[in-house]
Formats: structure tokens, C-alpha cells, sequence
């Protein structure tokens, strides 16, 4: 029964329109979302619906998922940020999808979903996926240029300076702007680092916080 309720979900999301590459799709039905939602919203898994984890913080919608990795695009071999990781199953789809000669860093900033987070990727073997606590909105320099850089948070205001920064030719970015009616922004940078923008309305995410605020060493 539960994989027929992952089977109809990713069915769904296929016959309209939201997932159509197949290695994303793959990545779908090989990270379950069962595996990242917590014990007492476990029955609730396939919905198709943003699940609490806790801390004010969600598992976003899989449509919302599946929407921001079909324009972001993560390649084999792509070295990948992930701010604001939460549960960690959208990194741990990227690190399918880039596979063994790829790399994805999941930054988060509260301590508790750090653990649950690294508690919930090690149910797959993904060398190639660290997640590391910290403030996302700085980026990660030393493991920069990223190829793909993904936000699941809002920005009231713009792209933070340091992830355009840390955005490798030819890669892109995406990111939820706005406080209200926020929409999706993908930045891609060309060889000459030449930003062009493309928005996509109808979004809700909690807010990106930025700088040092309520940190705590992990």
C-alpha cells in the first residue's frame, strides 16, 4: 500500500506536467519521502501537501519540489549547494541525480534539523552529501564555484550577494523572492558572468534569515 501511495504521487506529478525528466523522476522513486517526514506524520508522506518537521520548518510540497529541480536541472558530475536543508530529502535526491563524481552541500541553520537531517540522508549511501550547519546565506566559498545553487526559503528582499558570488559559469540558481506573493527567480550566469533572470509566481516558503542570528555550534 505505502508504494502505491508513492507510485499515484509521482503519477500524478508526471501526468501534470511537473515532472518530466527521467532522472529526476528516478531520484523521486528511489529517495522516499517517508524516509525524511517525522514518526507521527509518517501516514501522511505521499500527500502532496508541505509537512511540518518542526522549529517553524517544513518538508516542502513534492510538486514545489519537483518544479524547482525540473528548472534548476542538476547534472551528473554538478557540485551543488542546498541552503536551507531541513530534512534533507531534497539534497539527498540532488545527490542522486549528480551521482559519486558529483557533490552537494546541504547548509542549515537549526541545530536539531542538522541532526535530523544527517540522521535521515544516512539511510542512503551518499558520499558525495554533507550537511553542514551554518548560515546558508553566506554560501559555502571553500567549496565554491557551485554549478546549481538551490534556496528553500524566502528572501524578502533580493539574492544574497555571496551565493551570486559562489554561482559558477553557466550555472544557475534558484531562489523564492518576496514576503507575501512570492515567486520563484531563476538567475543563470553565462560565461561572461552575464546574469539573466525568470520568475515563476504562485510559490509560499517560510523566510530565508539571514546573518548570524540564534546560530549555535553543532
Amino acid at each position: 500500500m505505502t508504494s502505491l501511495k508513492k507510485d499515484n504521487l509521482i503519477e500524478t506529478l508526471i501526468k501534470e506536467g511537473y515532472l518530466k525528466t527521467p532522472r529526476i523522476i528516478e531520484a523521486f522513486k528511489k529517495i522516499d519521502r517517508f524516509d525524511f517526514v517525522i514518526d507521527y506524520l509518517k501516514s501522511e508522506a505521499y500527500l502532496n501537501a508541505p509537512l511540518g518537521i518542526g522549529f517553524g520548518q517544513t518538508i516542502s510540497q513534492p510538486l514545489t519540489v519537483a518544479f524547482m529541480l525540473e528548472h534548476l536541472q542538476p547534472q551528473k558530475g554538478d557540485i551543488v549547494l542546498d541552503v536551507g536543508t531541513g530534512s534533507g530529502w531534497q539534497a539527498a535526491m540532488i545527490a542522486y541525480i549528480v551521482g559519486e563524481k558529483g557533490r552537494v552541500i546541504g547548509i542549515e541553520r537549526i541545530p536539531q534539523l542538522v541532526q535530523f537531517a544527517r540522521a535521515n540522508v544516512e539511510k542512503y549511501n551518499f558520499p558525495q552529501l554533507s550537511i553542514l550547519f551554518g548560515d546558508g546565506t553566506k554560501g559555502m566559498p571553500e567549496e565554491a564555484p557551485f554549478d546549481k545553487i538551490i534556496v528553500a526559503a524566502a528572501s524578502n528582499d533580493d539574492v544574497p550577494t555571496d551565493l551570486v558570488r559562489q554561482l559558477a559559469q553557466g550555472g544557475k540558481l534558484l531562489i523564492p523572492i518576496g514576503e507575501w506573493d512570492q515567486e520563484l527567480l531563476l538567475l543563470s550566469k553565462d560565461k561572461n558572468n552575464k546574469l539573466s533572470r525568470a520568475m515563476f509566481p504562485g510559490f509560499q516558503f517560510v523566510p530565508l534569515i539571514r546573518g548570524d542570528q540564534n546560530l549555535h555550534i553543532v
